[in-house]
């Protein structure tokens, strides 16, 4: 959708860089190629860095999620615009963030619980 018709226009993304676009298009046809495989940072695809927001930065993010993360709000885009800045911060941040989740504790067994509905919070 984001490819060939993304506001109904039948033209690809406004945000999306058009050479970039038409780049994607030779690889993700309008229909099929559903298994096709892209990488997210299409600058530096095996190395660990802070391309991907750079990238954003450039209209070059392969995934609508991608593009919201600059457009959303601006608390977002202000941590695009730093992190594709300060390699450094990035690793700092992420390295932090990585702790902060090893160290979550997931509810098992009894007192677990698997919701069909993820919005709907019980009280």
């Amino acid at each position: 959708q984001r490819l060939y018709n993304q506001t109904g226009n039948g033209k690809s993304d406004f945000t999306l860089d058009q050479n970039y676009a038409a780049q994607l298009r030779t690889r993700c046809p309008r229909s099929g190629g559903d298994q096709n495989l892209f990488v997210l940072d299409f600058v530096t695809p095996v190395k660990f860095d802070n391309n991907y927001y750079k990238n954003l930065l450039a209209n070059k993010g392969l995934l609508s999620s991608d593009e919201i993360l600059l457009t959303k709000n601006q608390v977002s885009a202000a941590l695009v615009k730093t992190y594709a800045e300060r390699n450094d911060l990035f690793f700092e941040q992420f390295a932090k963030s990585m702790v902060k989740m090893g160290n979550i504790t997931p509810l098992t067994g009894s007192r677990g619980e698997i919701r069909k509905r993820c919005r709907k919070i019980n009280s």
